[in-house]
């Protein structure tokens, strides 16, 4: 067993047992990236926020299901998606992950191990503290963020900001590991783009 996996098992039995403090961590380090996730799904921020909501309720109800098969952030993400996809199936709409789509430049943008071949120079200094127009360098990325399409937004999101493991992302979202790789280069080019148009202004 990975000490990730007996990390989150520790976890999962503190949740059974009534632990505020480790609900309250658990809350605050993923709650902002599941609704952003969430949005991308049903595409209002107050739903999501429900979905959201509903989704802590289920986590705390069936924390005792939680087998350490996968990350216990990844089985959390797969209660929110079940959830939002329900609601956004009421509302008559359905939501695909994959893109098989082309004509960027991600060639050029990506080595071929994925990794910017020129780091935007904004890149390395992305810190809450730094100031761009008024607002902080996280907030015009996260305004970026909000515009992705659905896949690209979820990848960026559960790969690169939650971390959660390449295949677990792909389970999740029912789609290829080369494809994920896509998604998740097409979101960064997008944020890319936006430091280097930030760049320019400042």
């Amino acid at each position: 067993m990975s000490r990730v996996d007996g990390d989150d098992r520790a976890l999962a039995l503190r949740l059974v047992h009534g632990d505020a403090a480790a609900f309250d961590g658990l809350y605050r380090r993923h709650n902002a990236a599941m609704v952003r996730f969430c949005t991308s799904i049903v595409h209002q921020r107050h739903i999501a926020e429900e979905v959201v909501q509903d989704t802590w309720i289920a986590v705390l109800g069936r924390i005792d299901l939680f087998e350490g098969r996968g990350s216990l952030a990844s089985w959390i993400y797969t209660i929110l998606l079940n959830k939002a996809r329900s609601r956004a199936r009421r509302e008559g709409r359905t939501v695909f992950f994959d893109d098989h789509s082309s004509g960027d430049s991600l060639a050029d943008a990506f080595d071929g191990r994925g990794h910017w071949r020129q780091v935007p120079e904004l890149w390395e200094n992305l810190t809450p503290e730094r100031h761009i127009e008024g607002r902080s360098v996280l907030q015009h990325v996260e305004e970026v963020i909000e515009t992705l399409p659905p896949g690209q937004r979820a990848v960026l999101i559960l790969r690169g900001q939650q971390d959660l493991d390449p295949a677990e992302v792909c389970t999740l979202l029912d789609i290829s590991e080369g494809n994920m790789r896509v998604l998740l280069h097409r979101a960064r080019l997008a944020i890319r783009h936006a430091l280097d148009r930030l760049n320019q202004v400042s």
